[in-house]
């Protein structure tokens, strides 16, 4: 696959995340009306709540200011636009596709602290009492996404991405 066909690929794959991301987060939020419900059992394991989160992954670096807010802003401006510029030069295609993932997730996230001054997370996973951090379709995107740079740059260094890198 070329360059410019993978950095096409690539920013369509991001373009569709943050539109799917912000459409759940918009659904959750006004025809649901997820706030007036408290925690909202969906599957045995899986729960919807909404949470506004100030921070970053996983809660942290908590911002309760205006200046901590929009310092978070601009670190997802500067890094959405560094990954963008990542994807137009990166030639293996399972890595340009991560960055994709991060980006639509960043992008998505980065959307809701300027509208909201938060984060909108509403996915709860747990086993019993036992709960995971709530998250959203972004984080779980930006999660995906790292996992594929990972898998990229092990792949490059066993020496199995030397050949045409491919998307099925």
């Amino acid at each position: 696959m070329t360059l410019a066909r993978t950095a096409r690929l690539s920013f369509t794959i991001a373009l569709a995340v943050f539109v799917l991301d912000q459409a759940i987060k918009l659904w959750a939020l006004f025809p649901f009306d997820l706030g007036s419900k408290g925690r909202v059992p969906v599957l045995p394991v899986f729960d919807l709540v909404l949470i506004w989160n100030t921070g970053v992954s996983y809660g942290l670096l908590q911002q309760d200011s205006e200046f901590g807010r929009w310092a978070l802003v601009a670190l997802h401006v500067v890094a959405s636009i560094a990954i963008a510029v990542w994807i137009a030069r990166e030639h293996q295609a399972v890595s340009s596709v991560g960055l994709a993932l991060i980006l639509g997730g960043a992008v998505g996230n980065g959307l809701d602290r300027i509208l909201h001054g938060a984060v909108v997370d509403y996915a709860l996973l747990h086993w019993g009492d036992v709960t995971w951090y709530v998250f959203n379709l972004a984080d779980a995107a930006i999660v995906a996404g790292v996992l594929l740079l990972l898998y990229g740059a092990l792949r490059g260094a066993t020496g199995e991405g030397q050949g045409p890198d491919r998307i099925a």
